[in-house]
């Protein structure tokens, strides 16, 4: 692993010196290593060149057990010199200080109070969370800071969080946006084999609606082939719809590099008829062609708007009033905050 460039003493240096690993021999943890870091910074601006609409991301884990086939994030895992598959899913680095560091970030003169994404890169609310509990000092440390906030997650351990949320909702902007792509319980099982059932993830946009927090549904990824037939966007949207969804909104799977290598590895062990339609369907990169992702979004406006439901992006907390702020973060390596499509995928 790549540890002794971070160890430097530069702007670039992502980690402090110290790094602890560790494995837990219980049944959720058993084939996953831990490395535990102390970061430099933790509030990360987004490359001004990127489409997205947020700023500043806050990401307290790298790699995450989901296991997500097809997370475009499994190739930042390669800036440490770790496995863009394998490795991604049970090497899993952590920020252990990052809620002190998050208090101390929001406390600087230079900090404006912006909004910040997370679930960007990798689920915030993964497995590792249950042991580590980053998540309480993070929420908490924005809510006393009244700083706006949106969370992405395929976890349903974000319900143990239920009251933070609400505490923050009353004194700033929090959004909560849940990811479902397809209810197919066949193929959430090979290409999604660490997350909670679809059928689980509806019930935590059910639950926070209930505790009056609006919950809007990413549904993503669409995945061609697979999970794009009329009947399937139907079924999906209609569930959406049913658990009380604020918004829904599809996007289409993208394969970036380590994420195509790896989900090329499993659609031919999976799928091997469909590996030349995704050839020519994704001929040109990491992208389906315009034509068909506008297919897929007309088709899911439109069965939004039969079933009620808004066609519009969720999650965003409250957009920039003003220029992005100049909080001194540290130089670091990527962590793939950096496109149009940047989402826990």
């Amino acid at each position: 692993m790549r540890w002794d460039n971070l160890r430097n003493d530069g702007p670039a240096a992502l980690f402090g010196s110290e790094v602890v690993t560790r494995t837990f021999d219980t049944p959720e943890f058993r084939g996953v290593t831990f490395h535990e870091v102390r970061a430099r910074s933790l509030v990360n601006r987004v490359p001004a060149a990127s489409r997205v609409p947020f700023t500043w991301t806050v990401n307290p884990y790298r790699g995450c057990s989901h296991a997500c086939v097809y997370c475009f994030a499994r190739g930042t895992h390669g800036y440490l010199d770790l496995d863009t598959g394998i490795g991604f899913d049970t090497q899993i680095v952590v920020k252990v200080n990052a809620p002190d560091l998050l208090r101390r970030e929001l406390s600087g003169p230079r900090w404006r109070g912006e909004h910040i994404a997370m679930g960007t890169n990798v689920d915030v609310y993964q497995r590792a969370e249950g042991r580590y509990r980053l998540m309480p000092g993070i929420l908490t440390a924005l809510r006393d800071h009244a700083n706006p906030y949106s969370i992405l997650t395929k976890g349903t351990l974000i319900l143990r969080d239920l009251e933070l949320l609400r505490s923050a909702a009353a004194v700033t902007d929090v959004g909560v946006s849940v990811s479902v792509g397809f209810l197919d319980e066949e193929l959430w099982r090979t290409v999604e084999p660490g997350t909670p059932a679809p059928e689980r993830r509806l019930d935590v946009v059910r639950t926070l609606t209930e505790h009056g927090i609006g919950c809007g549904v990413l549904m993503a990824p669409v995945i061609p082939f697979l999970g794009d037939s009329p009947a399937q966007l139907r079924a999906t949207v209609r569930a959406v719809a049913a658990a009380g969804a604020t918004s829904v909104t599809p996007l289409t799977l993208h394969l970036r590099p380590g994420a195509r290598e790896w989900f090329t590895s499993w659609l031919a062990r999976h799928h091997p008829g469909l590996v030349r339609h995704y050839e020519a369907l994704y001929a040109d990169g990491a992208y389906a062609p315009k034509w068909y992702q506008r297919r897929v979004t007309r088709q899911v406006h439109e069965l939004a708007a039969e079933y009620g439901l808004a066609p519009a992006a969720p999650g965003v907390a409250r957009p920039p009033a003003t220029a992005a702020g100049d909080l001194a973060v540290a130089e670091r390596a990527p962590e793939g905050d950096g496109h149009t499509q940047l989402t826990l995928l």
